[in-house]
């Protein structure tokens, strides 16, 4: 489904996409648009597919079957079926220089400070000058709220901090889109709030963003579409003021009234 302008590229868009892990089929042809400036969130319940289809889109995981394509260039494949593999590792890196991804664990690096968390992928993959990555790594830790823990480790921070830092590793790529891969459910409800604050500034700016969550409130307030997995395919998807207030199919009915209950 597409909801972007005829003249617009989106910054990415996958068709049809396909996994399995043996016998498992995971993703069942999942097609979705991410026009620039958009927010899109996959909400489902555990095992429906939402972060495997979302690790596919960067390529952390390799799809079996469908289209990948980003800022209007489709990722060309070699081989097909589970045997499928990326034809060309430069397209690869540049996709995933530009789609940046914050995980449920953050996956900070524990022997560097939080500053150098921030500026070593710029630096190293970039060739961005360390110097000129530090005021910039500085700013972005400012813009997340956590610029007075620059020089210390990940351990001696709470699971909010260590995932504020994670968004500002992201941001330092300079990304065409971010992908949220449950950003908030390993933390508490209190720490979560530091999360949800950021990522709602982020949607504000306009970025472009993949979300998956388990939060209906952040589904609500930050998408612009809002896509619901069940057993590897799209069971329903639409603005979030229709589908997360009047949903039309019974099993989205039933999970929402699951997560109001609990």
């Amino acid at each position: 489904m597409s909801y972007s302008s005829p003249s617009e590229t989106p910054v990415l868009e996958v068709r049809d996409l396909h996994k399995s892990y043996g016998a498992l089929d995971v993703l069942k042809g999942v097609s979705l648009t991410a026009p620039k400036g958009k927010v899109i969130t996959l909400i489902g319940s555990s095992g429906s597919g939402k972060s495997t289809f979302l690790r596919c889109c960067n390529l952390l995981e390799l799809s079996h079957a469908g289209d990948i394509i980003f800022d209007g260039e489709p990722v060309m494949w070699k081989a097909q079926g589970a045997s499928r593999q990326p034809a060309n590792r430069q397209q690869i890196t540049a996709m995933r220089t530009n789609l940046a991804m914050v995980f449920q664990q953050f996956n900070l690096w524990s022997h560097m400070t939080i500053l150098d968390n921030v500026i070593e992928a710029p630096v190293t993959v970039l060739g961005r000058s360390r110097d000129t990555m530090r005021g910039i790594g500085l700013e972005l830790l400012d813009k997340v709220g956590i610029a007075d823990k620059a020089d210390v480790w990940p351990s001696q921070l709470s699971g909010g901090q260590q995932q504020r830092a994670a968004i500002a590793r992201a941001l330092a790529m300079e990304p065409m889109a971010m992908l949220f891969d449950e950003p908030t459910s390993a933390l508490d409800p209190e720490l979560e709030q530091e999360v949800v604050r950021v990522i709602k500034t982020l949607a504000e700016e306009g970025r472009t963003m993949l979300l998956v969550t388990h939060d209906m409130r952040l589904a609500r307030d930050l998408s612009n579409h809002v896509i619901f997995l069940h057993q590897g395919k799209i069971e329903e998807e639409g603005a979030p003021e229709d589908i997360l207030a009047n949903p039309q199919t019974k099993r989205l009915q039933q999970f929402l009234s699951a997560g109001a209950a609990s």
